[in-house]
């Protein structure tokens, strides 16, 4: 068997999955976030360089007391402060006070940034990493990395000796973070000449780890939101795309090879869109089977009903070549014009049917009180004061309660007509008093060419009036019964949608 994925359901999932990937949009803009956090650390490392160049420049700059100022601001700043002089003799180090907390040039390591180190050796973090690796160069294009400046500490330090500010960033080395390097020269009072230059530098390690940790955010909310899109993509495809796929497969198995119906739609107890598509698909191959069973019937309904006056025809006009009798040869006569015309009803009822079925829907319909209707038909009737207003031919329903009406006349002398409305419906009711309907004959009433007369003349009754009056009812979305009244007598009722 072919396994066929669900287009809906597939759609619904890229859809999804499309949508989880905006978290991932924050991963682009860390970039920014990073050189702003950069920025900001620069700021902080000039603006502690221009104290320590400020204090030292108040008087001659001396190892005394550059080691002094040192050593009072050790443990108060998270960056490297050296002193040199216009050799680059490093006059004061605040790595000498320390404690051993601040080797090389790293800054000192706090307790959450010790965790974002050990959130980054995660797994999750990890499987992140290895995706980013993947979709890298195609985001940002290969060989686009910045590299870092080929400016050593050395030529800043001599750019801050002749008198301006310089700045650099470095590999830290064996580690992934950066250092960044903020050199500002001192000068021997305000407008003196340089004597000396502040380095103060720090690791961009804790600037690496804060992005470590929004990056691994950032994955985790983007591995729950593509969990939560396939779990609910799968919801979809099982509440949408399956019922689909189950109506497609019932509409390819509804014909046989020959064309013919097989069977209907399966109805469905869903209150959503599709199972009104259910519902309605289930209702149109019902509709289509009764009237396939209808065009099927016609053919074999019309041979039987056409056999007895044919037969009748042949003998009479065998018989009249035989006969030498003339009042004999008149009464044979006589008979197979009565057989003729009878043919002549059964083909113009055939006719009407047919063409109630055909053109119906091509009719022009509007609204129509069905008080004027049954007015002209039955001038006694019982008629409600206010409109009964259906959409229908007001001809073609005209001519369905004129032959319930014609049909009840032929049993009955006393004949009561009424109309009232009912749930939504416009009901015309035909009640007599003849002798009702047997109970085995009460199933094929409106069937075509069925008569029951029981005074023996249905001969003179086609069986087409009640059928055409079923037709024309059918047609306008309405309904039509027959049953016997308890006083006595029998009771049809045509039922309409009103407007």
């Amino acid at each position: 068997m072919k396994l066929r994925i669900p287009r809906i359901g597939l759609r619904l999932l890229l859809f999804n999955v499309l949508l989880v990937f905006l978290p991932l949009a924050g991963v682009f803009s860390l970039r920014a976030l990073e050189q702003q956090l950069l920025d900001l650390q620069e700021r902080s490392m000039v603006q502690q360089g221009r104290l320590v160049a400020a204090a030292l420049s108040a008087q001659p700059l001396t190892k005394e007391e550059a080691r002094g100022l040192i050593e009072r601001l050790a443990g108060r700043s998270e960056s490297r402060i050296r002193v040199v002089d216009r050799t680059t003799r490093v006059l004061a180090d605040s790595a000498q006070w320390s404690g051993g907390l601040q080797p090389a040039e790293d800054s000192y390591r706090r307790p959450e940034d010790r965790r974002s180190t050990n959130s980054r050796e995660s797994l999750l973090y990890r499987s992140g990493a290895t995706v980013w690796r993947w979709i890298k160069p195609i985001v940002r294009g290969r060989g686009s990395k910045k590299p870092v400046e080929d400016v050593t500490p050395h030529n800043v330090v001599n750019r801050a000796l002749q008198g301006r500010y310089a700045a650099t960033l470095q590999e830290s080395s064996g580690q992934r973070s950066l250092t960044l390097y903020s050199v500002l020269p001192i000068r021997d009072g305000a407008n003196g000449p340089v004597a000396g230059a502040v380095i103060v530098s720090q690791s961009t390690s804790r600037i690496l780890t804060a992005l470590w940790r929004v990056r691994l955010h950032v994955f985790r909310v983007f591995v729950i939101s593509v969990v939560a899109a396939a779990i609910l993509s799968m919801l979809f495809a099982a509440t949408i795309a399956r019922p689909l796929v189950r109506l497609r497969d019932e509409a390819d198995d509804l014909l046989d090879h020959r064309g013919r119906l097989k069977r209907g739609f399966r109805g469905s107890h869903r209150r959503d869109e599709i199972g009104d598509l259910t519902r309605a698909l289930e209702k149109l191959t019902a509709r289509l089977e009764r009237h396939l069973a209808f065009v099927e019937s016609v053919p074999a309904d019309v041979s039987h009903e056409f056999k007895n006056p044919l037969a009748s025809i042949r003998s009479a006009a065998e018989l009249l070549a035989q006969s030498e009798d003339e009042e004999e040869r008149q009464q044979l006569g006589a008979t197979i014009e009565k057989e003729v015309a009878r043919l002549s009803r059964l083909l113009n009822g055939v006719r009407e049917i047919s063409r109630i079925d055909a053109a119906l829907d091509l009719e022009k319909a509007a609204p129509v009180d069905v008080r004027e209707v049954v007015r002209e038909i039955a001038p006694d009737a019982e008629l409600p004061s206010h409109p009964v207003t259906v959409v229908a031919s007001a001809e073609r329903l005209a001519q369905a309660v004129r032959n319930v009406v014609d049909n009840a006349r032929g049993f009955a002398s006393n004949v009561r007509v009424t109309v009232r409305e009912h749930d939504g419906r416009a009901v015309i009711r035909v009640d007599d008093d003849g002798p009702g309907i047997p109970p085995e004959h009460l199933g094929r009433i409106f069937d075509r060419f069925f008569s029951f007369r029981p005074d023996s003349a249905q001969r003179d009754h086609d069986g087409l009036g009640l059928a055409i009056a079923r037709a024309v009812v059918d047609g306008y979305g309405g309904t039509i019964t027959a049953s016997n009244r308890a006083e006595g007598g029998a009771r049809f009722e045509i039922r309409l949608p009103l407007v």
